[in-house]
C-alpha cells in the first residue's frame, strides 16, 4: 500500500533548486500511484497561475509548470490563501484544478492517518 504524500513547496525563483526538488518529488509520487497533495506557498504559487510562463528555469530540470500540471492531473494542487492574497491572486487566476486554501486545511491534510509530509 502506498501512503498519501503531502508536499509543501515554500519557495520558487528565490530558491529554484529547492522548489524544483519539491515539484519533482510530488510529480514522481503521482507517477508511482501515490495520493499526492501539493501545497504551494511563497514564490512557488506562480507555478499554478494560468497563462504564466515558468517562474524559473533550472538547468537539467523539468519545467516547474509541467511538473505541477502532472500533479494537478492526478492529485491536488493548493495555493496558500495568505500567499495568494499578498500577490493579488484569486481562484479565477489559477490553472484549472488548482485551488486556494488556508492553514486549517493544510493541518487537516497533514494529520490524516498514514500521511507522509515533506516540506521544501
Amino acid at each position: 500500500m502506498v501512503r498519501p504524500l503531502l508536499v509543501k513547496v515554500t519557495c520558487g525563483a528565490d530558491d529554484p533548486e529547492r522548489a524544483n526538488q519539491g515539484f519533482t518529488v510530488a510529480s514522481l509520487a503521482v507517477a508511482a500511484g501515490a495520493e499526492v497533495s501539493l501545497w504551494l506557498s511563497g514564490e512557488s504559487v506562480w507555478a499554478a497561475v494560468a497563462g504564466r510562463e515558468d517562474p524559473f528555469t533550472l538547468e537539467h530540470a523539468a519545467s516547474p509548470r509541467a511538473l505541477v500540471a502532472a500533479v494537478r492531473a492526478a492529485g491536488t494542487v493548493t495555493v496558500c490563501s495568505q500567499c495568494a492574497a499578498r500577490r493579488g491572486i484569486t481562484e479565477a487566476d489559477l490553472d484549472e484544478g488548482a485551488r486556494i486554501a488556508g492553514a486549517a486545511v493544510f493541518v487537516e491534510e497533514a494529520l490524516r492517518a498514514d500521511v507522509q509530509a515533506l516540506v521544501y
